[in-house]
Formats: C-alpha cells, sequence, structure tokens
C-alpha cells in the first residue's frame, strides 16, 4: 500500500478529489496518510481531520531559518514514511534537499498545459489570467514530476479545457479545476500505485 502525503496551502478541492476517488475505490493500492499544509487556517486540513487523517501545520514563519522549515518538512515526511508526495496547490517551493530524497515521489498538478504559463510567478489566478490576456483558446492542467526547477519535471499526464468567449480567471479557473485537475490528480496516483508509471531520460512511459 502506497502511502501518499499530500502537501496544500488552502482549500484542499484537489485534496478532497483525491478522498472522493479513494472512497470510491478508483484509487487502489494507496491512501492519503498525512496532509501537511504551510497554513494554519486552511481548510484543508479539516478535509483530512473529518476524514481521520493526521494533519499537520508546517510554516516557514515558525522557523529561524528557511532550512530549519525544510528540515523540519523533510523530517515529517520521513517519519510519517510517506512513499509518494502529492503537491496539491502547495504555495512553497520544494528544495532540492526533498526533491533528491523523494526522486520521482513528487507530483504536482498545475493549471495549463506545461509548458505554457508555468514556471516562476505562474500559479493560481495568475495563470488564467495569463492564459486570458494572450488570446489561448484552449487552456488545460498537468500533472508532472517534480525536479529542482519549477514546472520543469517529466510530464505525467495532461487534460485540454476549452476557454469560453466570456470567461473570466476565476470561471475559466473553477472550469480547469472541475474537467482537468480533480480528474488528472487521482488518475495519476492510480497509475503510480499500481506500477504503471516510468521514467527514462526525462520521458514518461504509462503500460497497459
Amino acid at each position: 500500500m502506497l502511502k501518499v502525503g499530500v502537501l496544500v496551502s488552502g482549500g484542499g478541492t484537489n485534496l478532497q478529489a483525491i478522498l472522493d476517488a479513494q472512497d470510491a475505490g478508483k484509487i487502489t493500492n494507496a491512501q492519503v496518510a498525512l496532509v501537511v499544509s504551510n497554513n494554519a487556517g486552511a481548510y484543508a486540513l479539516k478535509r483530512a481531520q473529518d476524514h481521520q487523517i493526521p494533519a499537520v501545520c508546517i510554516s516557514p514563519k515558525d522557523y529561524d531559518t528557511r532550512e530549519d522549515f525544510h528540515q523540519a518538512l523533510l523530517r515529517t515526511l520521513q517519519e510519517a514514511e510517506i512513499d509518494l508526495v502529492v503537491l496539491a496547490g502547495f504555495l512553497v517551493a520544494i528544495p532540492s534537499s526533498i526533491v533528491e530524497a523523494f526522486p520521482n515521489r513528487i507530483i504536482n498538478i498545475h493549471p495549463s498545459l506545461i509548458p505554457s504559463f508555468c514556471g516562476v510567478g505562474y500559479y493560481g489566478l495568475h495563470v488564467h489570467e495569463e492564459a486570458l490576456k494572450r488570446g489561448v483558446k484552449v487552456t488545460g492542467a498537468t500533472v508532472h514530476f517534480v525536479d529542482t526547477g519549477t514546472d520543469t519535471g517529466p510530464i505525467i499526464l495532461q487534460k485540454a479545457v476549452d476557454i469560453e468567449p466570456d470567461d473570466t480567471p476565476k470561471t475559466l479557473q473553477r472550469r480547469v479545476m472541475e474537467r482537468a485537475e480533480w480528474k488528472l490528480l487521482p488518475k495519476a496516483i492510480q497509475l503510480i500505485a499500481n506500477g504503471r508509471v516510468t521514467v527514462e531520460n526525462g520521458i514518461v512511459t504509462i503500460s497497459e
């Protein structure tokens, strides 16, 4: 059984999608064993508690240095014996020390079709604002492995979402979540938990 640790900063809608898929039997051989937030007020922590899942806040504000925070986060994941780390709207950069401790075992959901609208500064509503500003007709979401860059790791899954003429950043954000993010993240966990994902030379292969 793959022990999954979910890192989240806000409301936790992607976490809820994972929990719903888990409850419905759409995720097998894996179980959310820990939820971590950098924000003590994150509703995601309550979602975890409602599912009797250990939930903790580890905030950079509580540590003298960023390195101390990184060490505390890594220690928490290791002590919980987490096998797969899932970034589900975690607005804190993952340091190389954690990436190296979990090689190809950290995945992230990004609200665009990478390599479009990704990298430093592209997070949350900003991604959708830029997509609308650029006038693209299709956007979507991407699940990828995390490496030491920003949104540069091997791509696992992508799903396209059409942009409507009257979209605002918020309506587009909601559609991308509903039609792409909440479907892709549970699916990626299911594939990984059942040994169907391999990475070679930065390219992901999904087996039948």
